[in-house]
């Protein structure tokens, strides 16, 4: 019997990709926004080798624009025909899986003739009209749980994509607000969230930022992405989602909790041998316990030592 911990999930598949049930490990990586053609594409190509190289499945990501930038003045984008345009010559160059997020139904339409995949931003998570249209594209949504919900509430967005029809849902954690400026990760919300039946990303490096932190732009923490990722993988997420660029102190949005790309090779590679460890445990029947199923009398637990979970009606759980 399976861990009972991490319940199947529903699969489907992208080309040779498959996602879901007992699927392998895979990764969502590409710079936050398209700076221009040629770093975005030499971007692409360098995350693909390195994928290659540790045996995990990509699919490339960019935005052609952040319409939720902190500033007037920040950097948005190529916009939406050009973007979508370098979108699908990368496409057609690298033969990758290409991701982008939709901040408007109006979008969804010409995004879907290009991308495999549909990101609904987490600050849109509860908007019903983008996710059902995201949802009647036909496409793979990536739905990403809003910093100002809980893991529980996560599954009213899916439902609204899954009432189309298409139940190809992708459901990532980003953090949660603690605070002014903060996020923070509960490691509960992994099991939780899949428990609904979709496959289940970690984003670490949005996970890392400090939203509006350094005034008119969002500060960041990197040197916490590697043990964040580590912790994520380990509960068993399906695959991790990394904001990447060669340069991050240049970079045009999102630099501040970027990984450089020249530390992704060695991160990929232990996360892929963790994750491997992980599917193998998860797959392994449970062994019986001892003493013939009674509480093993060297194991001390004190009475307050592991908290209860009061259920309520439908996803919700709630420890107390």
């Amino acid at each position: 019997m399976a861990s009972p911990t991490l319940p199947r999930t529903n699969e489907f598949s992208i080309g040779k990709i498959r996602f879901g049930g007992n699927s392998p490990f895979f990764l969502i990586a590409g710079p936050c926004v398209i700076e221009s053609e040629a770093h975005a594409t030499a971007i692409a190509e360098r995350l693909a080798a390195i994928a290659a190289e540790a045996g995990v499945s990509l699919i490339f990501k960019a935005s052609y624009d952040k319409a939720n930038r902190s500033s007037l003045d920040s950097y948005r984008g190529p916009g939406l025909a050009p973007g979508l345009q370098i979108l699908r010559r990368i496409k057609a160059h690298t033969g990758l899986p290409i991701l982008t997020d939709v901040h408007d139904v109006s979008h969804v339409a010409p995004a879907a003739e290009v991308c495999d995949v549909l990101q609904i931003p987490a600050f849109l998570s509860r908007q019903t009209d983008l996710l059902l249209a995201v949802g009647r594209s036909g496409r793979v949504a990536n739905i990403k749980k809003g910093q100002f919900l809980s893991p529980w509430d996560i599954a009213n967005a899916a439902a609204k994509v899954a009432s189309t029809g298409n139940r190809k849902i992708i459901l990532t954690e980003r953090g949660a607000s603690f605070g002014y400026n903060n996020l923070v990760v509960d490691m509960r919300s992994f099991p939780v969230m899949r428990k609904f039946g979709f496959p289940v990303v970690f984003d670490v490096t949005h996970s890392v930022q400090l939203p509006g932190g350094a005034g008119n732009s969002s500060g960041g923490q990197p040197e916490f992405i590697e043990p964040l990722a580590r912790a994520g993988v380990a509960a068993g997420v399906d695959g991790v989602f990394l904001e990447v660029h060669d340069n991050p102190s240049q970079a045009l949005s999102d630099g501040t909790n970027a990984l450089a790309l020249d530390r992704l090779p060695a991160l990929l590679a232990r996360l892929a041998r963790l994750a491997a460890l992980v599917h193998d445990w998860d797959n392994v029947p449970a062994a019986t316990p001892p003493n013939g199923g009674g509480r093993d009398p060297g194991a001390k637990v004190a009475a307050t030592g592991a908290p209860k979970i009061e259920r309520r009606k439908g996803p919700r759980a709630r420890v107390v």
